[in-house]
């Protein structure tokens, strides 16, 4: 019997998208596939995607990724949630951790028993009931085979494309180097027949995964699918990201900081710290952004800021033909809930469960394409989120106060305000508790709850959250501060040297 002819997958450009894709691909069907990777030196990557959510472990496991091995090699650091500073009004303070929060019941969750207590006095603030939240606070962390903790990682984005293409080379992928000067279609059946370079080499293949960044040179360009965009909801269109030395221990949580016309982030790693600047332009300039990020960062600058221009939407369709977008290539949501890493994982996900190993199923990429956009859209939401709930004066934040949302977001809030609802629907990202973090954070107050904690006597109301909030008071302090467990379980996990 003759062996089967493997389907030629070519990947079109590298970065974390385009590794990342390597990386499963030849580890969980790798001796079905003859992978290529396509990449430029000449062209730079975005490579400021440094921030995660706790779904980036699972695809790990998938990998095969040792944690401790790759923390070294790419400078991670642990991370628990995100601080968000002055989001409803200046100086105020919240933190989106990745933990549940409270003990819900069948009947209704956690929130409506922390309201009754609240309108009784004696309930403290949300996130006393929240393990990840208070260790995120104090700068704690530890974890092990038994622990239970819920966390995601800050990473160096160059460092981890690196870590990821070597673990994909030394299984057996190939690497052409080359930047892609045009797409050859045939001329029949419209899929893409191959990647024609600027040597003049020929990449065939029979499926194309697009990792060519905002340009999309195959899905958009060559396969000609078009763009829906979302500024008018998320006007944000310019980020500027430089690298400084560290000033102080590592914190386990991403910062995102307002200023009058966008956010900034600061993203510690154990070697040094990500600093961004997210503006809209038609708020703020390119020489003034400027000026304010490097005003604002703390140690010694390691790069020039590095510009990026940006639209925030999605392409029509992630999949057409014979081409699967990933990450920038298929759209983008601005990185304020570190989303994009997982996206990428998820439609890796979503591609292996339906490979097209027999050829392009039309109902199955329908069904792929619906997936990607319920999923793109539910973070769009949840993005959206943060910025329309502000008291903030200043004419960008008043705008987006101001503005009609998606109608999907305008239910969800309704449900909140009304009766403090909030739901995980099948497609969604964000969990209950993370809507309801937010919601609260951006100081939404519902008018109305579910009254099943009033059969509750003031003194098993009180009692039950109090015993809530010490136990998890003594589970944090029994915690390592983050720098002290992040250096022993990278050192000790260190392989052993040769003499």
């Amino acid at each position: 019997m003759t062996e089967p002819r493997k389907t030629r997958v070519v990947i079109a450009g590298g970065g974390t998208a385009g590794w990342l894709a390597a990386a499963v691909l030849t580890r969980q069907l790798g001796s079905l596939l003859d992978i290529t990777l396509v990449e430029s030196e000449e062209i730079g990557t975005v490579g400021v995607g440094e921030s995660t959510i706790p779904t980036v472990r699972s695809f790990h496991a998938l990998m095969g990724v040792d944690e401790a091995e790759f923390m070294r090699t790419t400078g991670a650091t642990f991370k628990l949630g995100i601080s968000f500073e002055g989001w409803t009004r200046p100086g105020d303070r919240y933190i989106h951790s990745f933990g549940d929060v409270g003990k819900s019941t069948w009947m209704g969750d956690f929130q409506h028993f922390w309201l009754e207590a609240k309108d009784r006095g004696i309930a403290g603030d949300l996130g006393d009931y929240c393990f990840e939240h208070q260790a995120a606070a104090q700068g704690r962390f530890a974890t092990g085979p038994e622990s239970r903790i819920n966390y995601a990682y800050h990473l160096d984005a160059g460092r981890y494309a690196r870590y990821l293409r070597g673990r994909s080379e030394a299984a057996g992928l190939v690497r052409r180097e080359g930047r892609i000067e045009r797409v050859e279609r045939d001329p029949e059946t419209g899929l893409i027949a191959a990647l024609i370079l600027a040597d003049q080499q020929r990449i065939d293949g029979d499926l194309f995964l697009d990792c060519t960044g905002f340009r999309s040179l195959l899905i958009g360009e060559a396969m000609g699918v078009g763009f829906e965009d979302w500024g008018h909801w998320l006007p944000t269109n310019r980020a500027l990201a430089v690298q400084t030395t560290s000033t102080g221990p590592a914190v386990p949580y991403t910062r995102a900081i307002t200023h009058d016309a966008g956010w900034r982030w600061r993203i510690p790693l154990q070697h040094r710290v990500g600093n961004g600047l997210v503006y809209a332009s038609d708020f703020l300039s390119d020489d003034e952004a400027r000026a304010r990020l490097l005003a604002s960062i703390e140690g010694d600058r390691l790069i020039e800021p590095g510009l990026i221009r940006f639209r925030t939407g999605r392409r029509l369709k992630a999949w057409e033909g014979n081409c699967v977008a990933l990450s920038l290539a298929s759209g983008f949501v601005e990185p304020l809930e570190s989303t994009s890493i997982h996206l990428i994982m998820t439609a890796l996900t979503r591609l292996m469960q339906a490979f097209p190993f027999d050829g392009i199923s039309p109902a199955v990429v329908a069904r792929y394409n619906d997936q990607s956009r319920a999923e793109l859209e539910g973070i769009r939401d949840f993005i959206i989120l943060h910025y329309h709930l502000n008291e903030r004066e200043e004419p960008f934040w008043q705008r987006q106060r101001e503005m009609e949302v998606p109608e999907t977001l305008k239910a969800r809030l309704a449900l909140f305000a009304e009766g403090a609802q909030a739901y995980q629907a099948q497609d969604d990202l964000f969990r209950v508790a993370s809507w309801l973090q937010v919601l609260v954070g951006q100081g939404m107050q519902p008018r109305q709850y579910h009254h099943m904690a009033r059969l509750m006597p003031d003194a098993a109301l009180a009692g039950a959250l109090g015993d809530l909030k010490r136990n998890i008071d003594k589970a944090v302090a029994a915690l390592p501060t983050h720098e002290a467990f992040l250096d022993r379980y990278c050192r000790e996990r260190q392989p052993a040297q040769a003499a």
